[in-house]
């Protein structure tokens, strides 16, 4: 199943490795743009876009494409039938429900049916009005302003007492749609809320764009949220660079990384923003985590590989590379995975 406009798979991996560390903490804007300094790119060419959007598609069987991710119903009843514990749970796409020391966490927000044009192909695991039946308190994480992870209407359903966490230029849009405690970071700058709780901004490979906002004048991000118990990595958007390995080197003992795996396909045009599944490997390893959670898959179509598909490819990776398959987490939207603290290193080639 080969791609119909072909890629050089090697020339793209020396490209990053030819990239310099230093260069994760130069200055990152310019006349009015953001831009990744390790490997700054052109976005937003009409002419690559509609190349893409003209050129023949990757086949896929039937059963690749009618393959979905399983949905487990009645999360809020789930949540309120637990103790007072620690979790993770997929909503669907970016979004996840998280309680972290004591708290509620959600990323990405987005309920709605479509993402801008694309539609929902599998439900979300929990509604608007159910999550203000759980808490009337949630910490916000928003990675870019692209509208699968900036959904207006989901950010305006937030319970009132919310407190929003976004990248460098979008406080003021955010502010404008949710009477909220919204915070603007910046790469590697950190908020330390109450009970050793700490939030680090993070870079990400991507680019920004959305109408009424040009390309690239609102940053992008990657986030780690750490406790006195454990550490968890939300990956956002982002092509596979060097960035992995350095946050993998100055934050040790990741408990959960939350990786990325979608729109891939055509990899001339979706390698710079996204990951394929063996990217998404190769970031895991270089984060020196404990435990791999995808994100991302199953809920809306976005590139030109099906929905659930990366998942598959995630699964055959696993398997090519003979990897511990406990430590690749591959949930079910809706599915609850109970956070335990970090209780020892794990060799991250195992």
């Amino acid at each position: 199943m080969g791609n119909p406009v072909p890629f050089d798979e090697a020339q793209w991996r020396r490209d990053v490795e030819k990239q310099r560390i230093e260069k994760l903490y130069a200055p990152h804007f310019r006349d009015g743009k953001y831009f990744n300094p390790w490997m700054p790119t052109e976005r937003g060419r009409f002419w690559e876009f509609l190349k893409w959007r003209l050129s023949s598609k990757t086949r896929y069987t039937e059963k690749e494409k009618a393959f979905k991710a399983t949905v487990a119903p009645h999360l809020g009843d789930r949540i309120k039938a637990l103790p007072d514990v620690d979790f993770i749970s997929w909503v669907g796409h970016g979004t996840f429900l998280m309680r972290i020391h004591g708290e509620y966490w959600l990323t990405d927000p987005i309920f709605s049916k479509r993402a801008f044009l694309p539609k929902r192909v599998t439900p979300p695991a929990i509604t608007a009005a159910e999550l203000q039946d759980l808490t009337d308190r949630v910490n916000v994480i928003i990675t870019h302003n692209h509208y699968d992870h900036l959904d207006v209407k989901s950010i305006r359903s937030l319970p009132e007492k919310s407190r929003i966490f976004v990248p460098r230029g979008l406080k003021e849009y955010v502010a404008s749609i949710h009477n909220s405690d919204v915070r603007e970071l910046d790469w590697w700058e950190s908020i330390d809320l109450k009970g050793g709780v700490k939030l680090v901004c993070l870079p990400a490979q991507h680019w920004s764009r959305r109408i009424g906002q040009g390309v690239n004048t609102t940053l992008w991000a990657s986030y780690m949220v750490i406790t006195p118990e454990t550490k968890i990595f939300f990956g956002g958007d982002s092509g596979y660079f060097v960035g992995f390995r350095e946050i993998g080197r100055r934050f040790t003992d990741i408990r959960y990384a939350l990786i990325p795996i979608t729109a891939y396909d055509p990899r001339w045009f979706m390698h710079y923003a996204h990951m394929n599944a063996h990217e998404a490997v190769n970031a895991f390893n270089d984060l020196r985590a404990q435990y791999f959670i995808p994100t991302q898959w199953g809920t809306f179509k976005l590139g030109d590989n099906p929905p659930g598909h990366p998942a598959l490819e995630l699964k055959k990776a696993i398997q090519e590379k003979h990897l511990d398959h406990s430590r690749f987490i591959i949930m079910d939207i809706g599915q609850i995975r109970m956070i335990q603290p970090h209780s020892r290193r794990i060799n991250p080639r195992s």
